[in-house]
């Protein structure tokens, strides 16, 4: 079993490795669904972790039909990320009428290589996800990222099963939203999954003593600046007890 965990910032990369993680997705912007980091960030986790990087190629959050602006901002940032030494990237170009931008997309895979490519959850934004697929074998994405067409891995698990079925090893399908320790049993029972993804979030507080409570979240209601997002790694290792453990 494969584990990949989604990190938001350098404390959490280091908790994955510590949790026995394979493989981390690293991005910024949780509320957005995860954008590109800083390269700051992406040089410090590369220099601090032994496990395979991948990082977020995408350059805002919303859609993911992206302007030709935007679309220089990926190849540059796919650039950058060869320089510094990550094994994958993860980014994923919609047409307008839900289908996939083969021919962009296609641009990115040649010009991340050597890099491994995963297809994100633009997939599952697709007008049909076996079109997707057969798409994603063509241009040559390593792997897609997917809960199904659904908000979570759990409600979308169905044509998860459906899908690696019909990937029948030709590209790795890779559940992921929603998953966790009430449901990743349930998940990889049914979909024979041999990857999976999840975020094993923890909060901590932050170590300022001094706090200004009046403003919160930098004026917005979503956030606090004395809550600090990172990754369990006893959970890490309790969701590998749990997904190996299905018979």
């Amino acid at each position: 079993m494969n584990i990949e965990i989604v990190v938001y910032n350098i404390e959490s990369a280091l908790r994955a490795q510590e949790g026995g993680a394979d493989r981390i997705e690293l991005c910024d912007n949780p509320a957005e669904g995860g954008t590109t980091p800083s390269f700051g960030t992406i040089e410090a986790v590369r220099q601090n972790v032994n496990m395979d990087v991948y990082v977020m190629i995408r350059p805002r959050g919303g859609d993911f039909h992206y302007s030709n602006y935007e679309f220089h901002c990926m190849k540059r940032d796919i650039d950058q990320c060869q320089k510094i030494s990550v094994d994958g990237v993860v980014f994923g170009i919609l047409n307008a009428d839900g289908t996939l931008d083969k021919k962009r997309c296609k641009e990115l895979i040649d010009r991340a290589r050597p890099l491994k490519v995963t297809c994100h959850r633009a997939f599952d934004m697709t007008r049909d996800p076996f079109e997707a697929l057969e798409d994603c074998i063509e241009i040559g994405f390593h792997r897609i990222l997917t809960a199904g067409h659904q908000t979570t891995a759990l409600k979308g698990v169905d044509l998860i099963a459906r899908l690696i079925e019909k990937a029948n090893g030709r590209i790795a399908i890779m559940p992921g939203s929603g998953v966790n320790e009430n449901t990743v049993e349930e998940l990889v029972r049914t979909t024979k999954a041999i990857e999976i993804h999840f975020s094993a979030t923890a909060f901590r507080e932050s170590a300022m003593q001094y706090r200004n409570q009046a403003i919160a979240g930098m004026g917005s209601d979503e956030g606090s600046e004395f809550k600090y997002r990172t990754v369990d790694p006893e959970r890490v290792r309790a969701m590998r007890k749990l997904a190996e453990g299905v018979k």
